[in-house]
């Protein structure tokens, strides 16, 4: 005789689907209207620029200097997620940032989670690459192709950060996923709150053909635009935020963003055979014996 599934049962399976998906407007992201409420200029309020509503942020680069923010509040676990339009044609040596960092400076000691955008050559493909540091310790970058042009209109980035995983997503897709053991590690940042940055630098001594293209100031100002940053996450307060706990009820911290969905890992299966440029994981003329959370399985 077929057993039935109980309602309470049924129930469940429906709120653990629910709490798997990140937020998808912007009632589900607790983020704040304008620049003001989110931000502080990290360096040069000159080449920072506002639309007229203030809800598109501008940010230049030309050979005197470029220009970021950060936020005003530090997080420890959520969602974080910003809309970016990069710079479009010969962008060579331009770097766009956008990244979460436990410090305000590259510290010695920093926790940090990176999307870098790096210029190219017009008509060659943008490439996308992530980081994650740990106590200063970096070193664990991939880079990926997009499958579209992220200079013709605004895109999503985000990053869903708990003490399950890192997820770093393109418009919903997952494109990079970084587990933990579950034990006392020196790879998975989970102890330090981090603001989120973003910025525009000259990076030609290494960031277009590994320097080989330099940056053509003549195509100066260089400029990234920005729009609708949302954000679900725990925000710090001293000494110890209740919600970091994973007894709250945040979907960001429960058994359903602990792992992938089954649509994720079809995104992720994809853009694992198409779009991957660089992995560290797979280098072993550079790591001869391979950093221990690369034996950590990003479908579990």
């Amino acid at each position: 005789m077929e057993r039935m599934a109980s309602p309470l049962s049924i129930l469940v399976c429906i709120l653990l689907i629910l709490l798997a998906k990140p937020p998808t407007s912007d009632v589900a992201a607790r983020s704040k209207v304008s620049f003001v409420d989110n931000f502080n200029i990290m360096w040069s309020e000159a080449h920072f620029k506002t639309s007229e509503d203030g809800q598109i942020w501008y940010l230049s680069l030309d050979k005197e200097t470029g220009c970021g923010f950060q936020t005003k509040q530090r997080y420890r676990f959520g969602w974080f997620s910003m809309k970016l339009k990069l710079v479009g044609g010969d962008s060579a040596g331009v770097v766009t940032a956008y990244y979460m960092c436990s410090e305000n400076g590259a510290g010695p000691e920093r926790d940090e989670l990176d999307f870098e955008f790096l210029g190219n050559r017009s008509g060659q493909p943008y490439l996308i690459q992530t980081n994650v540091y740990k106590n200063g310790t970096g070193a664990r970058e991939m880079r990926h192709m997009l499958w579209f042009d992220p200079t013709a209109d605004f895109h999503s980035y985000s990053i869903l950060w708990n003490n399950h995983q890192i997820v770093f997503f393109v418009d919903k897709v997952p494109i990079r996923v970084y587990k933990n053991n579950g034990e006392a590690n020196n790879f998975f940042p989970n102890g330090k709150p981090m603001y989120l940055f973003s910025s525009i630098w000259n990076a030609d001594d290494w960031a277009t053909r590994g320097g080989l293209e330099k940056t053509d100031w003549a195509r100066a100002p260089f400029v990234s635009t920005y729009t609708d940053f949302s954000f679900d996450g725990c925000e710090w307060e001293d000494p110890f935020p209740a919600c970091v706990s994973t007894t709250t009820g945040n979907w960001w911290d429960q058994y359903g963003a602990w792992h992938l969905s089954g649509d994720q890992k079809m995104d992720y299966a994809w853009v694992q055979r198409n779009l991957v440029i660089y992995d560290y994981c797979k280098d072993n003329q550079r790591f001869p014996t391979l950093p221990w959370e690369c034996s950590l399985s990003p479908w579990d």
